[in-house]
This record gives C-alpha cells, structure tokens and sequence, in this order.
C-alpha cells in the first residue's frame, strides 16, 4: 500500500531539551503525526530521541540523518534496538553520508566512499538488528562476532540521497529514501531514479517512502525571509556534496560562482549567485495558503513525510509556520 501524506514537526527546537519537549508535546496536542531530528551536534540527536519516548507517547520519531562515519554499525544497531524497544513501531532509523564540513573539519573523518559506505552499513545494521551474528569483512566496513537480540518491531533503515547513484541505491537498500534543498524542477528527476532504484530491487516504487525536510517560513514579509535565506544557505551549497548536487540539477554556472566565491572567501558573491528566483524554487516563504500550495505539490510530485523546519525567524512567525500545517489548518 501507497504511504499517506505525513507532516512532521522539526526538533530539535535549538539547544534547550526543555524547548525541544515543550514543541513535541504541542505537535503530539495539534495533530502532528511526526517528529524528525537531524544529527549535526549538540543535542545529540540519538540520545534526545530516547529522551522524548516518554513526552510524546504517539509521534513517530524518525533521524534525519545519522552520519554513516560517527558511528559504528555495532553502536548503530545498539542504540536502535534502545529506541524499539522505548517506542515500538515508532523509530526510524535515517543513515547518510552528511558532509565534508560535518565530517573533515568536525570530527576529523574523512568523508570517503560516501554511496558504498551508507550502502554497507545500512546491510550490516539491518543484519545485526534482526539478530544476526556479525560476519562482514566489507570494502569500508569489518565486523566479526557481534550480535544483539532482535526486536519484536522492526526499526525500518531511510537512507539520504540527493543524486541518481545514491538515490537509486538508497531506494534498492533502504526501506525508504531521505530527501533535502532541492531546487524545484530537480524533484521530478529525483523521483525517476528512485523508480529505477526501486525497480532494480524488484520493489513498488509507489510503495517506497519519501521524507523530506521542507525549509518554510508562513510570513509576511517574504522578500526579507527570501534575503535571509540566501546570506544563510548559499555557503551550504559551497559544500562538494551539495555543490554538485545544485550542479545536477541544472544550474552548474549557479554552482561555479558559488564554489569561487567561497573559496576567494567573497561573500557578496558567494550570496549573490544563490539568486531570488532560485533560492525561492528551494524555500517555501510566503503566506499559508503559498505555502500550502507548495507542500501540496511536493506530495503529488513524490514527496509523502513533510518535515516543517521553519526558517530562523521571529517566535511568532516560527509559531504562524507550525500552525499552518496543523490539520485543522491543512486537511490531508
């Protein structure tokens, strides 16, 4: 059966726990059927999981992602089994590659082999979830011996991806697909090389879930809001993964200007290649109803888990973004 439209709160909610419990207890409350969290530092996001089972008794948690380089398959899969057993049937488990700037220069790991990497531990941390003994001597990945008990539910494995080769191969070893900062007109062909992927696996690819985490602000001012997105996210498309990922989609000499002017350290122009029109195409700002109307789009494009990750703003326009999607204010 096909997955249904979701939408998901974003957590955590800044550095403050409390924050983070005070806005899953509010979703849970206003018809939030998801909460997803991304793995990029302090609060860790693993830990903090396991921290709200208890503050949110019906949200489906998921991760979005987990670094494949952080972490061992074996500590993977240890900490997966904690989260099925707090909240059966209600974890999911999101493994990517992330990036050279979160890997290299964080925690000094070299981001190398990125598709056979996720790929070989997505294979081993389903295998050792399900209670297999461990016998992998892998291309970027050994482990001998290991094992835990399996879980009476299983913790399904989404892996990230944002061009053909990981799509595909993400669709073929995942239980279902991560997406993120695509540029409009790049979904479509997205979702064409999840349906190659899906068919290599003999898979419906109607079948296979597709989460995304939105970048949206419900505001009034949305030239400002578009302004700030661009200062904010164009170095983020400075990164090599992202770079070619912007590059694939079609807009190489947007990826050029980008990568030159982050490397002669020129913001203006590092900013000013990321236009309007296009940092528009990626964000969705502007009123409830456009950004409904975007939302909507995505879903019938592929798209079926919305995560709403409101832009940094006013505590007020943050609260208008979260209330634009609650049921009562966008029927699915």
């Amino acid at each position: 059966m096909p997955p249904r439209q979701r939408i998901a709160v974003t957590i955590p909610a800044g550095q403050s726990v409390s924050d983070t419990i005070k806005r899953v207890k509010w979703a849970e409350a206003n018809g939030y059927e998801d909460g997803w969290m991304s793995d990029t530092g302090s609060p860790d996001s693993l830990t903090l999981m396991a921290g709200l089972a208890a503050h949110a008794p019906t949200l489906r948690l998921g991760i979005a992602i987990v670094p494949v380089y952080s972490r061992t398959p074996a500590v993977l899969a240890a900490t997966a089994n904690t989260l099925g057993q707090l909240m059966p049937g209600r974890v999911v488990l999101g493994l990517g590659a992330s990036s050279q700037t979160m890997m290299d220069q964080w925690n000094g790991v070299p981001l190398q082999k990125p598709l056979t990497r996720v790929r070989e531990t997505a294979i081993m941390v389903r295998s050792m979830l399900a209670g297999e003994k461990s016998n992998f001597d892998l291309s970027t990945l050994y482990s001998k011996g290991y094992t835990q008990p399996a879980l009476e539910h299983e913790v399904p494995i989404y892996l990230a991806a944002l061009r053909p080769k990981m799509i595909e191969m993400a669709t073929e070893v995942g239980d279902g697909v991560i997406f993120n900062l695509w540029p409009r007109k790049a979904l479509p062909k997205m979702i064409e090389h999840l349906h190659i992927g899906a068919e290599r696996a003999g898979k419906d690819p109607a079948e296979v879930e597709v989460v995304n985490r939105h970048l949206v602000l419900v505001t009034d001012d949305k030239d400002a809001a578009i302004d700030a997105f661009r200062g904010r996210m164009a170095p983020y498309y400075a990164t090599p993964v992202y770079n070619n990922f912007l590059s694939w989609a079609g807009y190489e000499d947007v990826a050029a200007t980008i990568r030159e002017g982050w490397a002669e350290r020129d913001r203006a122009k590092t900013t000013g290649a990321l236009s309007y029109e296009l940092a528009n195409d990626i964000a969705i700002i502007g009123t409830a109803d456009e950004c409904h109307e975007r939302i909507r789009w995505a879903g019938e494009t592929g798209i079926h888990t919305h995560i709403i990750a409101p832009l940094p703003a006013s505590p007020e326009d943050v609260r208008r973004t979260f209330e634009a999607f609650t049921p009562e204010n966008f029927p699915r």
